[in-house]
């Protein structure tokens, strides 16, 4: 019985406006003092971020913090795809026929993904990694490679939450909720970045200015409230790490794989 009423309870909080309202008020200067009870409850390391929490004015400005110099060395090794996100992996794995299985229980196309790419062609037995990132991480996404930025897309959509919860219960949520997609060329083909929205998200941002040619590690994005990065390598591209499986945590910059030069 429980499960319907919070399914239910969830499906009205996913409208944009209700979202809106949650991200204005943690842009407002009243929402600053929530900083140290915030870190707190999620255990957020404040001695890890780039200023001291005095001098971030909103809530979301802390949320959107970026990190001591240094916290997040990323792997210079040759051929290397890198996690974009301090992340857990909730979802990872090869494509099959376009198919990607069993993310929490659910099935995804990767043409719904991609909104109907006609580029959802490229990823049709490729790899994908999906990255979920908790309130306790940092919420900036870098580039996964070295290469150059050949398409963006915004995707409208609901703002659904990307926990275990809402990929569990909610309707293939990865699919449906609000998703800024970036495609890049590199020395192995095209990765496709998937920065899907969630609950209390008011927006998922690109960095400005953001140049087309980004080094590996670059800031590409950032998310204002939690979600999910799902990464898609085309076909015959990529062979992930051995030791990685779902539940495994990765930081910004750690290695997931290597590349096949084209």
């Amino acid at each position: 019985m429980m499960k319907p009423f919070f399914r239910l309870l969830t499906e009205l909080s996913s409208r944009k406006s209700i979202s809106r309202l949650t991200g204005a008020f943690a842009k407002s200067r009243a929402s600053r003092g929530l900083i140290p009870r915030f870190a707190k409850i999620y255990g957020i390391p404040m001695q890890d971020a780039e200023k001291q929490w005095t001098e971030y004015a909103s809530l979301n400005d802390f949320f959107t913090r970026r990190l001591r110099q240094g916290l997040r060395p990323v792997n210079t090794a040759e051929h290397t795809l890198v996690s974009p996100v301090d992340a857990a992996i909730t979802g990872m794995g090869p494509i099959s026929e376009g198919l990607i299985v069993n993310v929490k229980g659910q099935d995804y196309t990767v043409e719904e993904l991609l909104n109907h790419s006609p580029r959802t062609v490229n990823y049709k037995n490729g790899f994908y990694f999906v990255l979920y990132l908790s309130p306790t991480d940092y919420h900036r996404i870098h580039t996964p490679v070295d290469g150059v930025i050949i398409e963006k897309e915004h995707v409208p959509g609901k703002v659904y939450p990307v926990n275990e919860f809402g990929l569990r219960q909610m309707r293939r949520v990865l699919s449906r909720n609000e998703r800024l997609i970036t495609y890049m060329d590199h020395e192995g083909g095209e990765i496709a970045v998937v920065k899907v929205g969630a609950m209390n998200v008011s927006s998922i941002k690109y960095v400005s200015p953001l140049p087309d040619r980004l080094s590996r590690g670059d800031e590409l994005a950032y998310f204002e409230f939690g979600s999910t990065v799902v990464l898609l390598m085309e076909t015959n591209t990529f062979k992930s790490r051995d030791d990685l499986k779902v539940g495994s945590k990765v930081k910004m910059g750690e290695a997931l794989g290597t590349v096949k030069p084209s």
